[in-house]
């Protein structure tokens, strides 16, 4: 492809991502039935020969683009998703552009330094411990997994165990205490690093969720303590003044789960709700939720560099590790991966302290909305709106269900279902910087219209 050819198919490619972000607003939230069906017009045998690469892409566009759930618009309630900022968009394109590999500071300086300016402005605004390792990672699944082996380390170590280089095999048992409610990505990365998704102790929580600290059991030997800032149904926190330093004292390591609540900390009138989190040990929080970036931007934020350090980094003769900078390799799981801190430094520089709060707060204000035009519609709330999450129940499980099914097809917006303490619920969670006072109202209509019909 000549330079002319590459730089029209990146214009045009440029034109239709435009073009789809434009139509998000006026959009049903989700892809009808035929144009899910249309996808098999993506398939047939493999191809023989090359194509021509703009036919390949208004392939892929018209096709695929109707297909998909309008996640980044203003009205997707179904999950903790954020849709992007325009800025974090086009810094997204941007370092796809320059297709580093961020691992070595001697290799690629320029992402590997963003990267650390960025972690530093995030350890600011969540109010964290200054001097914190980080890692950009996938997602809080594995931003939890990477504090989580930090944690392992430090704790086996403590007592003279190297499980990087022995394992686990023969190690003295680590407990591993969690709440009820603790999330389930949480146990994946247990079970990934050998300690098991069963072999944990779950701690009774409260009608809201949180970790009763009354019911924290005793603690001795190498313990991991998982708090939850943000629990996924009800937005709830656990108390951390009363949990961290009774854990700390007693020896375990502390680590908070902040996947989306922890960026409460970022506000003015929210930061209350996890007091006492900054004394914990570590924490994992995702940017493309309240920070929204673009999938996919995990961040795991570690006291203790050197255990992070430890259960990550690895060396081979051909790379340059040697550096008087952070290799940004050196904390996380992948050895390769694409620059994913750019985008959050590129949101971070250009909200600011201030515009980071008011994205939060206008979320949280948007859900205390929702429950209360519900509630006055004469729908039962189930949970204390402290955060970005509504749980409401429309009677029956069957009914709640048939709302939630109708309210999808209707395509006005989209909400998911759960289950809360043994009663079935619509879940709405309000993440996103595109969603407006008219989406929230516009959204409500439709759920009441449908409930009452």
């Amino acid at each position: 492809m000549d330079n002319e050819s590459e730089q029209t198919l990146l214009a045009d490619a440029a034109s239709r991502a435009q073009r789809y972000l434009a139509s998000l607003p006026d959009r049903a939230v989700a892809p009808s039935t035929k144009a899910v069906e249309a996808l098999s017009g993506l398939g047939g045998a493999l191809p023989e020969a090359p194509a021509d690469p703009a036919q390949v892409l208004a392939r892929l566009d018209e096709i695929v683009s109707p297909a998909t759930m309008a996640m980044a618009g203003p009205r997707f309630f179904g999950f903790v998703i954020g849709g992007s900022l325009p800025i974090s968009v086009a810094a997204n394109w941007l370092a796809t552009a320059w297709d580093q590999n961020t691992c070595l500071d001697a290799v690629t300086p320029g992402v590997s330094r963003v990267e650390q300016l960025a972690l530093d402005w995030l350890l600011d605004v969540l109010r964290l411990p200054a001097g914190c390792a980080g890692a950009f990672v996938t997602g809080a699944t594995v931003a939890n997994m990477t504090a989580l082996a930090a944690a392992r380390h430090r704790v086996l170590a403590d007592v003279g165990w190297n499980v990087e280089a022995d394992g686990l095999f023969g190690a003295p048992p680590i407990t591993v205490l969690v709440g009820e409610e603790v999330h389930p990505t949480v146990l994946k990365g247990l079970g990934v690093l050998g300690l098991g998704r069963s072999r944990i102790t779950r701690v009774p929580v409260d009608a809201q969720g949180r970790m009763r600290a009354d019911a924290l059991p005793a603690i001795s030997g190498p313990t991991l303590l998982v708090l939850q800032a943000g629990n996924l149904n009800t937005g709830a926190f656990d108390p951390f003044d009363a949990l961290v330093p009774r854990a700390k004292a007693a020896g375990a390591w502390v680590h908070v789960d902040g996947a989306f609540g922890l960026w409460a900390r970022a506000t003015r009138d929210r930061q209350q709700l996890a007091a006492g989190c900054e004394l914990a040990d570590s924490w994992a929080t995702d940017g493309h939720k309240w920070l929204n970036v673009p999938y996919d931007s995990g961040i795991a934020f570690v006291r203790d560099a050197e255990a992070l350090r430890a259960a990550m980094a690895v060396t081979a003769d051909y790379l340059p590790t040697q550096s008087l900078r952070r290799n940004p390799g050196d904390y996380t799981p992948e050895l390769s991966r694409r620059a994913r801190g750019v985008d959050v430094w590129a949101v971070v520089a250009t909200l600011g302290r201030s515009g980071i709060a008011d994205l939060i707060e206008g979320c949280c204000r948007h859900a205390r909305r929702f429950a209360a035009g519900l509630s006055a519609a004469g729908f039962q709330v189930l949970n204390d709106v402290v955060l970005n999450q509504v749980l409401v129940s429309f009677g029956t499980p069957e009914r709640t269900q048939a709302v939630i099914s109708a309210l999808q097809q209707d395509g006005t917006c989209w909400c998911g279902n759960t289950v809360w303490q043994g009663r079935a619920a619509m879940r709405i969670s309000v993440c996103s910087w595109a969603t407006g006072d008219e989406d929230v109202e516009k959204s409500l209509e439709a759920m009441i219209r449908i409930a009452r019909s």
